[in-house]
C-alpha cells in the first residue's frame, strides 16, 4: 500500500491464464479500482492508464521497477513472477502448473492514484 501511495508502484502484472480459467476480462484502460488496507477497507482508487496483455519477454526494465517491489531489472522481476505464476496457489487454482517461457502472456498494467477531491489532505 505505501508503495503505491508514494509513487513507487505504479504498475502491476497478471497471467494471462488465470484471468481465462476465472472467466474474467482482462481489465481495460480507464477502469478504475478500489486498492483495500489490511483491514479491508479501501484506502486509495487507482485507475489504469495502460493495459497491455503481451508476451513475458516484451516486460523491459522500466515496468519491472514501475511494480514498486524492488527489482533492479527485468531478469529479477521474470524470476520473481516465474515462481509465483509456478506456485501452488497458482497450480491449485488452474489445476496443472502453468507453461512460464518467453511467450506467456502476462497482462502488465499501468496505473495513476486518483485523487478525490472530497477527500481531505
Amino acid at each position: 500500500m505505501a508503495a503505491i501511495l508514494s509513487g513507487q508502484k505504479t504498475a502491476l502484472t497478471g497471467l494471462l491464464e488465470i484471468y481465462e480459467h476465472a472467466g474474467e476480462t482482462v481489465p481495460q484502460t480507464g477502469q478504475r479500482f478500489s486498492v483495500l488496507d489490511s483491514e479491508g477497507y479501501s484506502a486509495v482508487t487507482i485507475e489504469l492508464v495502460d493495459v497491455r496483455v503481451v508476451p513475458m519477454k516484451e516486460i523491459d526494465d522500466d515496468f519491472a521497477r514501475a511494480e514498486g517491489r524492488g527489482y533492479a531489472d527485468v531478469a529479477q522481476w521474470r524470476k520473481a513472477h516465474e515462481e509465483f505464476f509456478r506456485s501452488d496457489g497458482v497450480s491449485e487454482f488452474l489445476g496443472r502448473t502453468p507453461v512460464i517461457d518467453d511467450a506467456t502472456l502476462v497482462v502488465a498494467e499501468r496505473f495513476r492514484v486518483v485523487v478525490d477531491p472530497d477527500t481531505p489532505g
